[in-house]
């Protein structure tokens, strides 16, 4: 059950505590029933309650005719973190692509209308904001990336679903900081990644808050990964994207809906990295690609003649471009035949049913 204090200092279970304890190693467990727990880990305890206190559950239905749905479905469930003092909402953008309705659900299970306020394509981050009011929600301050090192103790958390199942925190560690190229033409120079995984089963880590020791939001989830030590071995984790990529361009997401930054070409490919080549996974419908021709399986040879083999230079060259819009030659070969194709490029956010409120 939740505790009646808005800050919930209580909520953390005392198994979570404990470990939370024994993994930064402040005591050593003795035979008694009760270890005593020691101010800096009381700190702890009352630092990371408060920062899960403004974790929100964040339902999202699809507009009719959403071109997103194929691949994200209609109805969508996702969690969200309060960084503003008027119930500004972070959470992780594709959550709210083409949304006809989004609700925000607070820890005891209430659902209130919000309106989105900004999709930034470059970074991935989305803002929302209720049009009631989150009363006793304090917004969380915003941490940083930079003095964090692999193996330290984090903590994530989601938020509650709709159907009244409430919100799950879970101790994880950081596993590395690295780049990360999305297959979905996405691309960030460093990603946060963590394990193990956020609990499985809630299908809410998209938007989950990540924290550090001192309850400072430190990345936003957006995928379970299996090699989150980027080592090439099995490690199932999350990836995370960072919030100092959000720090520079929140004022600008709030004023326009976006960043300048997102303003890219985009050409309606799922790709993949395989061996020192990018090959072509999915031709999204409807999409420069399409028309242009492009096939699953094909790989990508250059872009205007220059050679890439990963999906990092293939992004690069291709955003690199004065225009979102400005033709781009692109050489690709299906079997022995190499062929060049001329396509234009769209910007993403006129190819999808945009929010009005955007």
């Amino acid at each position: 059950m939740r505790a009646s204090s808005p800050w919930r200092f209580v909520t953390l279970p005392l198994s979570l505590a404990l470990s939370l304890a024994l993994v930064l190693g402040t005591f050593t467990p003795s035979r008694a029933a009760t270890p005593p727990q020691p101010p800096s880990v009381q700190a702890l305890i009352n630092a990371l309650s408060k920062a899960n206190a403004a974790v929100v559950g964040i339902k999202v239905t699809a507009a009719e005719g959403a071109r997103t749905a194929e691949t994200l479905g209609m109805q969508r469930m996702g969690s969200g973190v309060v960084i503003g003092t008027d119930g500004l909402v972070l959470t992780i953008g594709y959550l709210m692509l083409e949304a006809q309705r989004i609700e925000i659900v607070t820890q005891d299970n209430k659902s209130l209308p919000a309106v989105p306020v900004a999709y930034d394509i470059a970074t991935g981050f989305g803002l929302v904001r209720p049009l009631l009011p989150l009363r006793g929600v304090a917004p969380v301050p915003l941490g940083s990336l930079q003095d964090l090192k692999p193996g330290e103790p984090l903590m994530a958390a989601t938020g509650a679903t709709a159907d009244g199942e409430d919100g799950d925190v879970s101790m994880t560690l950081l596993v590395s900081k690295r780049a990360f190229s999305g297959s979905w033409e996405y691309h960030i120079d460093t990603a946060l990644f963590t394990s193990p995984p956020i609990t499985a089963g809630r299908g809410n880590h998209s938007g989950a808050p990540l924290f550090n020791q001192k309850g400072e939001l430190i990345g936003i989830g957006s995928l379970l990964v299996m090699d989150a030590s980027g080592e090439n071995r099995l490690m199932p984790g999350n990836m995370f994207v960072p919030v100092d990529l959000l720090k520079p361009i929140l004022a600008e997401m709030k004023q326009s809906g976006s960043s300048r930054q997102s303003r890219r070409p985009w050409l309606g490919l799922t790709s993949n990295d395989q061996g020192g080549q990018v090959k072509i996974m999915r031709v999204s419908a409807d999409s420069p690609a399409e028309k242009a021709g492009l096939q699953a399986g094909e790989v990508v040879l250059a872009v205007d003649g220059s050679e890439v083999t990963t999906l990092e230079g293939f992004y690069k060259k291709l955003w690199a471009r004065a225009a979102p819009d400005e033709p781009v030659r692109l050489t690709v070969r299906n079997g022995d035949e190499v062929r060049t194709i001329v396509l234009k490029p769209q910007d993403r956010m006129l190819a999808l049913k945009k929010p009005a409120v955007i």
